[in-house]
């Protein structure tokens, strides 16, 4: 009989969980070597390119043990950067047990601390691995204490593995198979239940869901009703992941795969809901996961009016398959209609715009991103905002405050200088120092979300060499000075670069945006004034200039009056020209604004 094993490989980023996936994968012969690729569950363009996981892949592999006994291992790779925690939470869902992978080399960091709590929230056997030990720098003796004082996990236990060079796979398996616990299976007759913990959109097919199976069996011709909203639909096909779709007669309890019903209406399906049958349903959902809570806030618009619909059903469709996406509907007196959304984090955004591009291929321009922001007016009532369109009367504001955060950073002790200055720059404050093991530092900060979401994680990977490691999880809202800085392109506001900010870094933050759009913006015929402002005054201005034909190119000699003339002439005809002139904004120049003032 074939028993099951769910597991999920996590990690912080780059310690090398794509890679050990890829030797996985070759050990038990799912592909031979002349289709192999590097980070073959990485199926996006994207994520090949920037060389980071950012979706959570799903692969059945079948291995047979040492003793001869046959074992389906449903693997959930998962991304290992903190805006994509959220994929982590979904995966550790469908598991029952996870590889805890260490580099060898780096040591504990930040991320791999908040995914072992992760995976203790939902009770999973922890298997801690240490990778990279074929690395001139790895320092094996140290990461196990880490993984000993800093993770309290037994360091006896420890897995060593090189996924590079493929030493320890076959000692990874038999730990996988003896120590991750069978899915626990109900009492015959319980009504069957899955649970939805990712879905994409075929365009010939309909939506096609990914569920870990609890309990009962879903076949071909079953009609299944997802309890959320009573859609019912009858199932076509299901399977489970190998590298491409394997059909099957069944989804057993305990399983993991997909299921094909001919789902249309993308918005009926939704992660975290539970899917029963019609003739036999549930009385109780699965428990699902938290509903992620979007940390940055930016309005979407299609750059065409016309291509509003577009975008209706893009957004539907990349929900789908990105649940940590929280959209509404929003508009714009200059941009027209759009959406207001809420994101992870700042790359989690990036990696939003390029996919919506890409996949969907809609051209969009994203506003300048901000936080959510709580003010208490003069008469009384409270108001909570995202979109600094919606800033109130300053003259009626009271009480401001901003969203802060505890950011957790371990380094190497050498840069606790440089981080420490970081830190006190971005307002940080309540420091506290922890050393974990000889030679590393955990520094502890309240910083507002405002500041971090700021270009702050690539500044600390510039000064740290790439060496510091960083988490942070939500705190509460702090009063705080804050403005709206309005950006003016020839005297007349473009809404959506407009920005709430700290009075102390209003000025500075209106200088990078103006600079920034100098250089983006195309020169014209009349002379474009670029200016920040807070209110009525100006606290920030950039210039460009006029292309200008040299008009006195033809007066050889005689009274200046003659130049003069030209001149004037040339100047009014400018002044004309710059009252009827439109400066359109590219695209490329709201992205700008995003970059950091170093790159």
């Amino acid at each position: 009989m074939v028993q099951i094993r769910n597991f999920s490989i996590i990690a912080h980023i780059d310690h090398g969980k794509s890679t050990l996936a890829d030797r996985l994968i070759q050990h038990v012969g799912l592909i031979d070597e002349r289709q192999f690729r590097d980070q073959i569950l990485d199926s996006m363009d994207l994520e090949r390119e920037r060389g980071i996981t950012i979706k959570s892949h799903t692969l059945t592999l079948p291995y047979t043990d040492k003793q001869g006994r046959e074992f389906e291992l449903n693997l959930i790779d998962t991304p290992g950067h903190v805006d994509f925690s959220y994929e982590v939470s979904r995966a550790l869902a469908a598991c029952e047990g996870v590889l805890l992978l260490v580099d060898a080399a780096q040591g504990v960091e930040a991320q791999t601390v908040a995914n072992l709590y992760a995976a203790l929230e939902h009770d999973l056997e922890i298997i801690p691995v240490i990778n990279k030990i074929d690395l001139p720098a790895a320092d094996i003796e140290r990461v196990k204490e880490e993984i000993e004082v800093e993770l309290g996990l037994d360091s006896q236990e420890v897995l060593l593995c090189s996924a590079k060079e493929g030493t320890g796979i076959e000692e990874v398996f038999e730990a996988i198979t003896a120590r991750v616990p069978p899915p626990k299976i109900s009492p015959a007759g319980s009504a069957p239940t899955a649970l939805i913990f990712d879905a994409q959109y075929d365009p010939f097919r309909g939506t096609v869901v990914s569920c870990r199976v609890f309990d009962g069996s879903f076949r071909p011709g079953d009609t299944i009703r997802f309890m959320s909203n009573g859609a019912l639909y009858k199932i076509e096909e299901v399977g489970v992941f190998r590298l491409k779709f394997e059909r099957r007669r069944e989804l057993a309890a305990g399983e993991v795969g997909y299921v094909i019903a001919g789902i249309k209406t993308v918005s009926d399906t939704r992660v975290g809901d539970t899917i029963t049958l019609d003739c036999n349903p549930a009385q109780v959902s699965v428990p699902g996961f938290k509903e992620a809570k979007p940390m940055v806030f930016s309005s979407v618009y299609p750059i065409a009016s016309d291509d509003y619909q577009n975008l209706v059903e893009a957004m539907e469709k990349y929900k789908l398959n990105d649940a940590a996406l929280v959209y509404q509907k929003d508009s714009s007196a200059a941009l027209g209609q759009g959406f207001r959304c809420g994101f992870l984090g700042l790359l989690h955004l990036e990696i939003v715009q390029e996919r919506l591009e890409r996949e969907f291929d809609q051209t969009i321009l994203m506003t300048a991103p901000s936080v959510q922001y709580k003010f208490q007016l003069s008469d009384g009532s409270k108001k909570t905002i995202e979109n600094p369109q919606y800033y109130p009367d300053p003259t009626a504001i009271e009480r401001a405050e901003e969203p802060y955060v505890h950011i957790s950073i371990i380094i190497p002790e050498r840069y606790m200088g440089v981080v420490m200055k970081l830190c006190t720059e971005r307002r940080g404050v309540n420091s506290k120092f922890h050393y974990p093991v000889t030679g590393r530092i955990e520094i502890n900060f309240d910083m507002p979300l405002a500041e971090v979401i700021y270009d702050f994680y690539d500044r600390l990977k510039t000064i740290t060499q790439g060496y510091g490691s960083f988490d942070y999880e939500f705190l509460d809202h702090r009063e705080s000075e804050l403005v709206k800085v309005d950006i003016l392109v020839n005297h007349e506001k473009v809404d959506a670069l407009s920005l709430i900010v700290h009075r102390d870094n209003a000025r500075a933050r209106a200088l990078h945006i103006c600079e920034r759009l100098k250089e983006e913006i195309p020169r014209q015929m009349f002379k474009i004034i670029i200016q920040g402002a807070i209110g009525g005054t100006v606290i920030a201005r950039s210039t460009i200039n006029a292309f200008r034909k040299d008009v006195t190119a033809k007066c050889y000699g005689g009274d200046i009056t003659r130049k003069r003339k030209l001149l004037e002439k040339q100047k009014k005809g400018k002044q004309r020209m710059k009252m009827v002139g439109a400066v359109a904004i590219p695209q490329k120049a709201f992205v700008s604004i995003l970059k950091t003032e170093t790159d």
